[in-house]
């Protein structure tokens, strides 16, 4: 079998072209070399020799179209993730691209056998809670005021009696809260309703917070484990926002894989929408305790920094058993994924200056501001 793999060259996408390739199937890579992730634009060293590389525009037609003839199925993780408040790009890379996939597929009556897309956890939002009285509830945005004031936890909604607790959060909740998420609902149901519609069996992936070496160095806002692990190798204090009791979910790359990989080859899997998750709530404290002990300081004890993360959602933690049911399962530990991470950045060239630029970049556009209570 033939598989595109569109973002084939990022964190993700070469990852799953190397489990492709090595279970005997052909590989092409369709990718942008965007920088920040490909900040010289070229293909990376860690890209498969076999793989047949096209460096192309997801939404370009003319060479989306010869990258998807000659394919039987594709994988759609091409994607732009970041906090710039360009807005309309979310929607223009992540749906529009989506949306050509299939028009291309439909008119030009090409024999795709699959197609599976990359979406999110930020589809989840906030998540599930539930309120003082047992009932289900999905909270609002945070406002920066509250924030501000050190506020952490979400507000009851109206006709809802705090406090309110958060629970793990199955495949049926749509809750997002930044264009990042919404732009990732709209290709879940761009990709499975034109799927159904035209007999392409279809699969979404909502991957949660995935860890493991190739994560960009240079992503200044995403990837708690880029930034502890950095911190921790160019011997500084992590920034631990809020109180540091968030709850998140992290999920190692290979464990994404092999979730992968079971949506290509399970049919049971067509037509749905997956949580791909680790499947065990951690704290950020927690988790930066764990990053510490990878790097030799056991005992560690993580500190607020009196920050926040504008537009941070407080807890989220995604409920696999959907997943769990075709067999698959999380088997890595977040201990696995941090000592595969920071072996990545013994092995990496002029990493010096990059977490000073990643703050710097943050601060630029102000997303981390100070608690003023």
């Amino acid at each position: 079998m033939r598989v595109l793999v569109t973002g084939g060259a990022g964190f993700i996408g070469s990852h799953t072209a190397d489990a492709l390739l090595a279970r005997g199937h052909q590989v092409r890579v369709l990718d942008s070399l965007e920088p920040p992730v490909h900040p010289d634009r070229k293909p990376p060293k860690y890209l498969d020799p076999r793989v047949e590389f096209v460096q192309g525009d997801v939404r370009n037609e003319k060479v989306l179209l010869e990258s998807l003839r000659g394919c039987d199925a594709v994988y759609h993780l091409a994607a732009f993730q970041d906090y710039l408040p360009i807005f309309s790009r979310f929607f223009d890379v992540n749906v529009t691209s989506t949306a050509l996939i299939y028009e291309l597929i439909v008119r030009e009556e090409l024999p795709i056998k699959k197609v599976i897309v990359a979406s999110s956890q930020a589809a989840l939002g906030e998540g599930l809670y539930h309120d003082a009285d047992g009932k289900p509830v999905l909270p609002d945005i945070r406002a920066d005021e509250q924030l501000a004031a050190g506020e952490w936890g979400c507000r009851a909604p109206a006709g809802s009696r705090g406090p309110l607790t958060w629970q793990r959060t199955d495949e049926s909740v749509a809750n997002p809260q930044n264009q990042y998420g919404i732009s990732k609902i709209a290709e879940e149901k761009v990709a499975l309703h034109l799927g159904k519609r035209y007999g392409i069996p279809s699969v979404a992936m909502r991957y949660s917070i995935v860890q493991g070496p190739r994560q960009s160095f240079y992503n200044a806002y995403s990837g708690a484990c880029r930034i502890f692990c950095l911190s921790f190798h160019q011997g500084q204090e992590p920034q631990i926002y809020e109180d540091g009791r968030q709850v998140r979910d992290f999920v190692n790359i290979h464990d994404v894989v092999d979730a992968n990989l079971l949506a290509l080859e399970d049919s049971r899997a067509d037509y749905e929408m997956f949580n791909v998750g680790g499947d065990k709530a951690i704290t950020v404290s927690e988790f930066a305790a764990a990053v510490a002990e990878v790097f030799g300081r056991k005992g560690y004890v993580p500190r607020p920094c009196g920050k926040y993360r504008f537009g941070d959602t407080r807890h989220i933690c995604s409920d696999v058993n959907k997943l769990r049911r075709l067999g698959w399962s999380p088997k890595r530990s977040v201990y696995e994924s941090v000592e595969a991470y920071r072996m990545w950045i013994g092995s990496a060239d002029n990493i010096g200056e990059i977490l000073a630029y990643c703050n710097k970049q943050m601060a630029t556009l102000n997303v981390v501001r100070e608690v003023k209570k």
